[in-house]
């Protein structure tokens, strides 16, 4: 079992950056790839990045490619989502989850355990 909490979202300006964070505990983390999705109102969940589990290898949505990094710390159990340039289209709740295995995919189904969510709100 792998627990993961979100943290960071807010209320950013179209332009504004904004930082998650995703905290895992139980088992050893670096067992694990991490992924970030999120999803919108009436709108499917989404893919929007991922990280092997050494942090060598990432994955990035073609809409937020240039424009949002993840991350992630081994030692502190920790990944994150640096968010840049943020559009009024990134507003949606953002999911951590994590993926037994080394590599991370876009797909969903993939990932066996996901936080509760953190709303991202940009305005334009």
């Amino acid at each position: 079992q792998v627990q993961v909490v979100e943290s960071g979202g807010g209320l950013v300006q179209a332009g504004g950056s904004l930082r998650l964070s995703c905290a895992a505990s139980g088992r050893r983390f670096s067992d694990y790839a991490m992924g970030w999705f999120r999803q919108a109102p009436g709108k499917e969940r989404e893919f929007v990045a991922a990280i092997s589990w050494s942090g060598g290898l990432t994955l990035y949505a073609d809409s937020v490619k240039g424009r949002f990094t993840i991350s992630r710390d081994n030692a502190k159990n920790t990944v994150a989502l640096q968010m840049n340039n943020l559009k009024p289209e990134d507003t949606a709740v953002y999911y951590c989850a994590a993926a037994s295995g080394m590599y991370g995919s876009r797909s969903h189904t993939a990932y066996d355990y996901w936080g509760q969510g953190t709303q991202v709100t940009v305005s334009s």
